[in-house]
């Protein structure tokens, strides 16, 4: 049974028997020194996305639920979604954007270490990598002789994703991206 301090985004838990995501997280530490930090913790439903949200402490305890992790595979986006394919078994399923919201930017063609959450039959829910590399597409001129701790400039890739990067790295070139906190990482 996990506890509420060990919540992690994308974290399916049981509610009422019902299956949840967790889709936020704020943590809100107290002022006072005998005060518990609280967790303000928003769940989207597994299959309903409905959303719901809770104030917990550190130590309210949440119920697993039986769910797979799967290994997947992007396939295509299109009208009606996201296409995901099941590595093992080859059977197809298809997120709305709104089940991904956050994780859209990162989702590139032949993307590594990509995990299916499915319950039920169903696919609710996608984990990404903790790191993945892309290719910047578009960002201004390097600058010659510029340090590697020096200014940034904005990067932006195929996806639509916008990061801030060191100036010296140029458009072509593929960079380590940090998919928790979107910052750039390194070269690849």
């Amino acid at each position: 049974m996990p506890k509420a301090a060990e919540l992690k985004k994308g974290q399916i838990v049981q509610i009422n028997n019902q299956p949840y995501i967790v889709s936020q997280i704020d943590v809100k530490s107290p002022s006072s020194r005998s005060g518990t930090t609280l967790y303000k913790v928003r769940f989207n439903h597994a299959q309903t996305k409905q959303k719901l949200e809770q104030s917990l402490t550190g130590d309210d305890f949440l119920a697993p639920i039986d769910f797979q992790k799967r290994a997947v595979q992007f396939l295509y986006q299109d009208m009606d979604g996201y296409t995901f394919m099941d590595n093992e078994d080859f059977t197809q399923f298809t997120l709305n954007a709104d089940a991904l919201e956050e994780q859209i930017p990162y989702l590139h063609d032949g993307i590594p270490g990509l995990y299916g959450l499915v319950v039920e039959g169903n696919l609710v829910g996608v984990e990404l990598p903790a790191v993945v590399e892309m290719a910047i597409e578009e960002t201004p001129p390097a600058i010659k002789g510029s340090s590697a701790s020096a200014r940034t400039k904005t990067a932006r890739f195929a996806s639509g994703l916008e990061i801030q990067i060191p100036e010296y790295l140029e458009t072509g070139e593929v960079v380590r991206i940090n998919t928790e906190s979107g910052k750039f990482m390194s070269r690849a």
